[in-house]
């Protein structure tokens, strides 16, 4: 536990003569600022006790100099050194201006150690002014973003260009899916039935196996984590808020003004210290409507507004790798902007990080829906996250399978995700990716037992614009890890190449290739035909019906014990209707094929805010908080 310096019980004092704090609240932020071993003033602007603008005027009065907005006078670009970006921000002071034949000093933390830092860069006659610590981040933006942003598209690309999807089919790749056409065609004119009956003995094999692996997924996941889970959740409680590390928030956000206070006020819910939070509200440059309301919501100073400046492919990733350059904590997650953490889960990751193994780089938690109960589609919705995120994955963590990560609340130690030049900004679901390529540099994902709510899909057509992205991200997945296929098995194992297939790939084959096989169904159903008997044998027609009705029957019980583990049981009779979800699931996955070849790039906008619960989470979120711009 730390004490307040002289120049934290100056400022103190400073700020209850001038009527700016009370003495409560003086003596409320010593007691946090020696609990958390933080300045006085980081914990003053995390609790919103003061204005910034207020704060930072009073400290230039304080050491009789001048206060300057950086938004309105900005930094000459000339003084500022790329390669200084950290230290500029660590440090949270810049040169600014000449004047006089003199550099003049801009910054957030005037004190004696910051005119020492400021005579021994830039001479002993520096000038010093002060800034907020907002606009310093600002300025350091708008000076850096170019090159910021040809990195946050390119490193991965040019780094290491085998694991990217920036080339959607590799020549090698090109060729295979050629020859394969042409045999398959060659075959067809040749010998029509024995070709067709190859085709359908290697899906239909393919399909038992399918089935046979998730079966041996969803048991081994029931039987994991409980033990864990209690064991975690006693670590948090014990951890003290001075040993908390800083923790990274990246809030990505895309035209979403309406939904931003439900995740401000998740955030500021967080059981977690507030001046140990370095959260980011990452927003596109030209999307002004959120960039002005998140202004004017009276976001705390420990939330930073990142503009991510216009640029190609227009992608989540992309803005996530842009605001890595500005993220000072040791662990980092990303939230979606309708998520609702619960409020131990940062606590619960820390514990689980300083309890794993050290190759263990990212901790995954569980995502599911508060409004599960809206509709048909909200229900559904639901089976499906709770049987993907509280059975199958941890079904692959316990059998050491790959674990393509969910596309929020993964928490990551920030030296991995930068060793591993973080995001694919060409891959349109940059989290799976992410999962397969830690587990193949050697790293391991942990799941644990904290969920973040969302905003379940309440429209069938922005489902499908959803979902047939995240489809499309997983053809980009499977191709670009399947370029050196020798390599792959030799990193994550046979059973990881195993279950890489049947994960990642079968999830694609079967929304594919699901219709053919309901469309013949039904022909056969409705005609009585013998004119399919030829294309299957006795052993194939076996096999097909055990398909369908083991199979399907598999996955439709599995689909009534999802949600058992959270006692929802009003969900389960919504499971036999399941085989309209898969449809589609079938219609998402024709459209992700077809985006693949003509805009394998483009990320489909999912459209939140549309459940009838969001408007009073916002109202909820937004109630008694007036707000102030910095």
């Amino acid at each position: 536990m730390s004490e307040l310096t002289a120049s934290d019980s100056w400022t103190g004092d400073h700020l209850v003569e001038y009527g700016l704090i009370t003495l409560a609240q003086l003596d409320e932020a010593t007691r946090l600022a020696e609990a958390w071993g933080e300045s006085l003033s980081d914990v003053l602007l995390a609790r919103s006790w003061i204005r910034p603008s207020t704060y930072y005027r009073s400290l230039a009065e304080r050491f009789g100099t001048e206060y300057v907005s950086l938004r309105r006078e900005a930094p000459d670009p000339a003084l500022l050194d790329r390669a200084q970006a950290e230290e500029y921000i660590r440090r949270l002071t810049i040169p600014w201006r000449m004047r006089d034949g003199h550099v003049v000093v801009a910054t957030a933390n005037p004190g004696p150690e910051t005119i020492l830092y400021a005579r021994s860069q830039w001479g002993r006659h520096a000038g010093l002014v002060v800034t907020s610590k907002f606009d310093i981040q600002w300025a350091l933006q708008d000076v850096f973003s170019a090159e910021y942003s040809k990195r946050a598209v390119l490193e991965l690309a040019e780094r290491d260009p085998i694991l990217s999807a920036q080339t959607v089919f590799t020549p090698g790749q090109a060729l295979i899916a050629w020859a394969l056409v042409t045999l398959t065609a060659l075959g067809l004119a040749i010998a029509p039935i024995a070709t067709l009956i190859a085709i359908n003995a290697v899906m239909s094999v393919f399909y038992v196996g399918n089935f046979i692996f998730k079966g041996v997924l969803i048991w081994a996941g029931g039987a994991q984590q409980y033990r864990r889970s209690r064991e975690i959740e006693a670590a948090a409680r014990m951890l003290r808020d001075e040993d908390l590390p800083v923790f990274t928030v990246l809030v990505p956000m895309f035209r979403e003004p309406d939904v931003l206070p439900i995740l401000a006020n998740a955030l500021r819910n967080l059981d977690y210290p507030t001046s140990r939070l370095d959260i980011k509200i990452v927003l596109e440059a030209g999307d002004t409507e959120t960039i002005d309301a998140a202004m004017n919501l009276g976001l705390e100073a420990i939330f930073e507004i990142i503009r991510v400046p216009p640029s190609q492919p227009q992608t989540k990733p992309k803005a996530c790798n842009y605001a890595l350059r500005f993220a000072r904590g040791e662990y980092l997650v990303i939230f979606d902007a309708e998520d609702k953490p619960e409020p131990d889960q940062l606590r619960k990751v820390v514990a689980a990080f300083r309890r794993a193994p050290d190759n263990v780089a990212c901790i995954q938690c569980r995502l599911n829906y508060y409004n599960r109960d809206e509709n048909w589609l909200t229900r559904l919705f639901t089976l499906d996250y709770s049987l993907w995120f509280d059975l199958m994955l941890p079904g692959l963590e316990r059998l050491g399978i790959p674990i393509p990560l969910g596309g929020t609340s993964n928490h990551f130690k920030m030296n991995v995700l930068r060793e591993l030049h973080a995001w694919d900004p060409f891959n349109v679901t940059e989290d799976a990716d992410l999962g397969i390529r830690m587990t193949q540099k050697g790293y391991g994902v942990m799941l644990i037992d904290s969920t973040t709510f969302e905003e379940a899909n309440v429209s069938q057509p922005n489902w499908v614009r959803q979902r047939s992205r995240w489809i499309k991200g997983y053809m980009q997945t499977f191709l670009v890890h399947m370029r050196r296929p020798i390599h792959l098995s030799r990193t994550i194992g046979a059973l990881g190449m195993l279950g890489f297939v049947f994960f990642i790939g079968g999830t694609v084959l079967f929304g594919l290739l699901n219709p053919v096989f309901w469309i013949m169904f039904e022909f056969f159903t409705v005609t009585h035909t013998a004119g399919l008997d030829y294309l299957f044998p006795s052993v194939l027609l076996y096999i097909s019906l055990f398909n369908l009705l083991a199979g399907n029957g598999l996955f439709i019980f599995v689909m009534m014990l999802a949600p058992f583990r959270r006692n929802w049981l009003e969900l389960v009779p919504f499971s036999l209707t399941v085989i309209w979800y898969w449809a589609l699931m079938s219609i998402a996955a024709w459209k992700a094929a077809w985006q693949l070849l003509a805009k394998p790039f483009y990320w489909e906008k999912t459209t939140h805010g549309l459940s009838k619960q969001t408007a009073s989470e916002v109202a909820a979120a937004t109630q008694g908080r007036p707000g102030f711009v910095v």
